[in-house]
């Protein structure tokens, strides 16, 4: 820790509190705000507007209003303003980094990064907007020809997680707005602000009023009530599973075109001939990133016995290094929790796994930082070995700073542990054999895996699960078919 002072009000500084409605920021209909909340100090750091479930609607109503025109915007003008908010983004990336560290807790390094990957989903799909193809064929009867086009299914009600203020909200906008359907957008109501500023952003490179909404909430059920109108096309959502399947089931009701990012529980394996080096430099950048609260962060470590005591000796000298602190304070490594139960939850399942047997080789506790930061949201970086496969922590999602280590003698037997789960987000495994990693690879039940490696997101590349981690896949070149419909034009032949 440092005597670091944030600037809070420069960071505030020209963020928008509003609802972005009709291109404009305006306050809820009837007034209502809610606390943005510093996880490094427990402490409100602004107010922002509550919608309503009238706003919602309002929002809808724009949409629908909007669509005919942007749907008939020429690709080229679509790609160009999306490209613009890509330059944007680029330009207020400092601005972007700060906000999403003030509010979400995270060290400045990972807030740079994803501001990064946040901003090149408008740069890939600007590219992808003037590449939306179709089919012409003749009939294998000879007696029609075929034509196949692709238009935007419609209004897009896109609902976003806390964990990535910015990043999972340009995933669902991008090809949204390049496929040429309008957005509306709830982000987490524990991190509004860094998608209002993107809002303020998109109107600046060009995007019409109406097509993009912003509805920050403190009761999700007021946009979440849009799922019910049969106006809205295209339900797009990154959370927990038990919520998106259940909001899945009420976009159902109307048989509107559905994608889901949902929980995951990812396998972190290290076969016979893994590399151990490789393996400790992935937890940096694995399970490090963010504090752990990731979708994809690895969750259970699966580790040869030859290789456990290097591996672990490795990661627990890497969290030595480590340095706690306000997240927009540039000395920090590791920033607070995004939540006050958040912290808790990690407590607990640190404490249960403890109670059954495992052994703490470091961290696996509250720290107590003392002055601005006492009341902080911080968990130390925790190393556990010899976890029992009755442990909490091995079949629930941590989202926190903590390596859960188990141990295994057969690798075949690895593979099997590892997809001994409801979950199929992402995996990763380390094996110095080609063939062996490959085949380890195609045989984890995940929809993503690195193979030697900690990093995995890619705009240019699919994202998404298997199982009960989701439905569809963001980002790559399918990623604008989720905002697309195909339609089939049957002429005589």
């Amino acid at each position: 820790m440092t005597d670091f002072t944030p600037d809070y009000d420069n960071i505030l500084k020209d963020v928008p509190t509003g609802l972005l409605l009709g291109g404009e920021f305006r306050p809820a209909s009837n007034g209502e705000t809610f606390d943005v909340i510093n996880p490094a100090t427990d402490k409100p750091l602004v107010k922002v507007a509550s919608a309503t479930e009238e706003d919602a609607k309002q929002a809808l109503d724009d949409a629908v209003a909007a669509q005919t025109e942007w749907k008939a915007t020429p690709p080229r003008k679509r790609s160009e303003i999306l490209y613009r908010a890509f330059e944007l983004i680029r330009r207020d990336a400092d601005k972007l980094a700060q906000l999403q560290s003030l509010e979400m807790g995270r060290a400045l390094p990972d807030s740079k990064a994803e501001v990064g990957y946040g901003g090149e989903f408008f740069r890939w799909f600007a590219e992808e907007a003037v590449r939306i193809s179709g089919d012409y064929r003749i009939s294998p009867s000879g007696t029609s020809r075929v034509a196949v086009i692709n238009q935007p299914v419609g209004p897009v009600l896109a609902i976003t997680p806390w964990n990535f203020p910015l990043a999972m909200g340009t995933r669902k906008i991008a090809p949204a707005l390049a496929a040429g359907c309008p957005v509306i957008i709830k982000p987490a109501s524990k991190t509004p602000l860094t998608m209002l500023y993107l809002g303020k952003l998109l109107i600046e490179a060009g995007v019409p009023a109406g097509v993009i909404s912003v509805l920050p909430t403190g009761h999700s059920a007021n946009v979440s009530a849009l799922l019910s109108d049969d106006r809205l096309r295209k339900f797009t959502f990154t959370g927990s599973t038990e919520v998106g399947q259940m909001l899945a089931a009420k976009a159902a009701e109307t048989s509107m075109k559905v994608s889901l990012e949902l929980g995951g529980n990812a396998p972190f394996v290290i076969l016979s001939d893994g590399d151990v080096d490789k393996a400790v430099q992935a937890v940096s950048d694995a399970k490090l990133r963010n504090g752990g609260q990731v979708c994809i962060a690895p969750n259970r470590f699966i580790v040869h016995e030859s290789k456990k005591d290097a591996f672990v000796e490795g990661v627990v000298k890497r969290f030595a290094e480590l340095k706690l602190g306000e997240g927009t304070d540039p000395a920090t490594d590791l920033g607070p929790l995004a939540l006050r139960d958040q912290q808790e939850k990690v407590r607990d399942l640190v404490d249960d796994a403890v109670k059954r047997g495992a052994k703490v080789e470091c961290g696996g506790k509250i720290p107590d930082l003392g002055g601005a930061l006492s009341d902080g949201y911080f968990f130390e970086p925790t190393v556990l070995t010899d976890v029992p496969e009755d442990a909490d922590i091995v079949r629930e999602e941590i989202f926190g700073p903590v390596v859960a280590v188990t141990t295994f003698t057969d690798d075949g037997r690895a593979i099997e542990q590892a997809n001994d789960t409801i979950f199929g987000l992402a995996a990763y495994v380390f094996s110095e054999n080609l063939t062996k990693a490959l085949g380890a690879a195609e045989t984890l039940e995940s929809g993503m895996v690195a193979v030697n490696k900690g990093s995995l997101s890619d705009p240019s590349a699919p994202f998404g699960g298997v199982k009960q981690s989701g439905l569809g896949r963001e980002g790559g070149f399918t990623g604008i078919n989720e905002f697309l419909e195909e339609k089939l034009i049957s002429l005589e032949g």
